[in-house]
């Protein structure tokens, strides 16, 4: 199978190319400009943004199927949001009655429970899957945990960080109970994988190993490893300290992989959250 990635430089998609390689199919992949990524053998390079539609039609065009990957980001979520609605617009134009695996967020309950709305800029994937479904996209979903990590990196964990280092105390919300699923990336990069090959149409998948890490858990870890205090915040107070992220660190959201495993025959192997955060690799990325 032929596979165009977008987001072929991100934290999941340079996972995903060598695994679909070692998988014996081919890959183009949209990678930013200024990557040093080169072409070898079953690996083709296209440089550009999201934002370019004609080269995402062209990709697309070219492929057997489609791993979306790439997203502006929570920073920029005013350009985001309409540059995701219009390349998934753009696919679902192209790819009628092929394969189309999308990187979304918000993995919560169960796969099959009814989706719950968040104020992020990532709704804008959950929201388009049933349109691309309707115009006959083989669309499925992969929800992917802010806690996604490695050894080296944490989005989520590193911006906790930097929000303790300024106010000199990391901060857990309340009794710091409350839990937020998380998984290894090469296990998120192999779940796409599996999807692309096997998924049903339709399929909401969740892309999570540990069903939730309790966030008082990494608070204290943060803490241990930056030698600051940690303490607790009333939920009242959770935007003023964190920012953007107020909404998200207070909340609990555990989530199943349950019938994402027995779909797909997806095992997660990684290590866990906390294990990868005490290596102390990534607190200041």
């Amino acid at each position: 199978m032929r596979v165009f990635i977008t987001g072929g430089t991100g934290f999941i998609g340079s996972a995903l190319i060598p695994d679909l390689l070692d998988g014996g199919h081919q890959v183009l992949a949209l990678v930013r400009p200024q990557s040093s990524i080169t072409p070898r053998d079953g690996l083709e390079v296209v440089r550009g943004s999201i934002e370019d539609l004609d080269l995402l039609r062209a990709g697309a065009e070219s492929c057997d199927a489609v791993a979306h990957l790439a997203f502006g980001g929570l920073e920029n979520a005013a350009t985001a949001v309409p540059a995701e609605r219009a390349a998934l617009e753009t696919f679902g134009e192209v790819l009628k009655g092929q394969r189309l695996i999308v990187a979304s967020g918000g993995p919560t309950g169960r796969e099959s429970d009814p989706l719950r709305e968040f104020d992020s800029p990532r709704m804008a994937s959950l929201r388009m899957v049933p349109v691309l479904a309707e115009k006959g996209v083989q669309v499925s979903q992969v929800r992917i945990a802010p806690t996604t990590h490695d050894a080296t990196r944490c989005w989520l964990v590193s911006v906790l960080a930097r929000t303790a280092s300024v106010h000199n105390f990391a901060a857990f919300v309340g009794d710091g109970s409350n839990r937020l699923p998380s998984a290894h990336r090469l296990d998120v990069a192999h779940l796409f994988r599996l999807a692309l090959e096997k998924a049903p149409a339709g399929s909401n998948l969740h892309g999570v190993g540990e069903e939730g890490v309790p966030m008082r858990a990494v608070a204290e870890e943060i803490g241990r490893q930056l030698g600051l205090p940690v303490r607790s915040i009333p939920p009242e107070e959770a935007t003023a300290h964190f920012g953007a992220l107020g909404f998200l660190v207070g909340l609990d959201l555990p989530a199943s992989n349950a019938l994402t495993r027995e779909r797909l025959g997806w095992e997660p192997a990684g290590p866990g959250l906390l294990a990868d955060l005490a290596a102390g690799q990534y607190l200041n990325s």
